[in-house]
């Protein structure tokens, strides 16, 4: 029989994987490309030919006992951690070292890993609906509680009152989510420094370390020149993790890293357990080759011109239908106002036009839907006359 704690996740199981496998059904019995499947965020935009060309270097360049080997340390090879930390100092005006990174299996890899290393039972992670569901499976692993701060369905920037009044002596990590998945919002530094203040007085006010966990790996995908603040240069105890995922387009490779600044409380201590956790949660280092990897491109980026078209035409399109959402600033997705209460009631409607969309209750705030656009273009435009057909239903 399998764990007590295992049978809630599986109950609970991701309804985005759901639906994804569900448009993998539909496509079998309708043509792949008469089903709509907005579900998944799975980058539909290729490597930059960069990498293609990196890749074959060093597969051509490098010992292949060395290069599929283990790394020399948990935590990564020097001079990638190197080549990050001067990449970052660069882009951001901080001053990181090799020490302060630790390469990571994704940015889900690196939440783990440093939960792991930040949380004892009956701990509370704070965090903001609507987010990622999987935040909760993450804190749940390390017997943490997971704490949400309701939804600000305005403009979707974080509601701190209520964020002030929740944090309690319990409270170890708080995460955050810019650009925001499900809602492709961007924080603006002006909440981010009132959050900070929050945050700060509460440390003072009950004598504990909070650390702010900032989960990135939507940073590069931002849109009409809006500025993502870098979240170490307001808050000392922030640390942050990165995915190459979505910059990339590696979903599937499984890179990326943590940042642990010196200004962390114990930050010796938390880089040290981070490297230990990266071996005990079986992760054992970063694959090696997507290290090598991402210190030759490390100033490649997606072209994300192909988002931004979907973008405005999935945006426009819906409104056009009657549908209320925000525009959003970053990221690859689309956060709709659902036209009735129950927004899974919703989804099952919209599954009869072939289209799959994500129930907003997935992500701590029901009444909305999530489209992921990293579809294509063809994908959008095609779907637009069904979601017509769909909105004559409640408009």
């Amino acid at each position: 029989m399998i764990a007590e704690k295992m049978k809630n996740m599986v109950a609970n199981s991701s309804a985005i994987r759901a639906m994804f496998e569900e448009g993998n059904r539909l496509a079998s019995i309708y043509g792949a490309e008469n089903v709509f499947d907005f579900s998944l965020g799975n980058p539909n935009v290729p490597a930059p030919e960069a990498v293609k060309k990196a890749i074959i270097e060093l597969l051509d360049e490098n010992d292949p006992v060395v290069l599929h080997g283990y790394t020399n340390s948990n935590s990564g090879y020097a001079d990638v951690r190197e080549t990050v930390a001067n990449s970052l100092n660069e882009r951001f005006g901080t001053n990181f070292e090799g020490k302060n990174i630790i390469m990571t299996v994704g940015a889900a890899g690196g939440l783990n890993v440093i939960l792991k290393t930040l949380i004892n039972p009956g701990d509370e992670v704070i965090t903001f609906a609507p987010y990622f569901g999987e935040y909760r499976s993450y804190t749940n692993n390390y017997d943490g509680v997971l704490v949400e701060i309701s939804p600000n369905t305005v403009d979707f920037q974080p509601k701190l009152d209520e964020f002030e009044q929740k944090i309690t002596p319990k409270t170890k990590a708080v995460i955050i989510n810019t650009p925001n998945n499900p809602t492709g919002v961007v924080y603006s530094e002006a909440t981010i420094r009132k959050l900070a203040a929050i945050m700060e007085a509460k440390q003072k006010e009950y004598g504990t370390d909070i650390y702010l966990i900032s989960d990135e790996p939507y940073r590069e995908l931002v849109y009409d020149g809006v500025e993502v603040p870098y979240l170490t240069k307001y808050y000392a105890n922030t640390i942050v993790g990165y995915s190459y995922s979505k910059s990339l387009s590696l979903p599937g490779e499984r890179i990326g890293y943590l940042v642990i600044p010196d200004e962390v409380t114990d930050s010796e201590d938390v880089c040290s357990a981070a490297n230990v956790a990266t071996r005990i949660l079986g992760f054992v280092n970063a694959p090696t080759l997507q290290q090598k990897l991402v210190a030759k491109c490390i100033n490649e980026k997606t072209d994300i011109s192909f988002y931004d078209r979907n973008r405005e035409a999935l945006y426009n399109g819906l409104r056009d239908c009657g549908f209320e959402c925000i525009k959003p600033e970053g990221a690859f997705y689309l956060f709709v106002k659902s036209p009735i209460a129950d927004e899974k009631e919703f989804c099952a409607v919209a599954k009869k036009y072939n289209l799959l969309l994500v129930p907003g209750s997935s992500f701590g705030c029901p009444g909305y839907v999530r489209l992921a656009y990293c579809v294509a273009y063809e994908t959008i435009i095609n779907s637009l006359p069904k979601f017509k057909e769909l909105s004559k239903e409640y408009f």
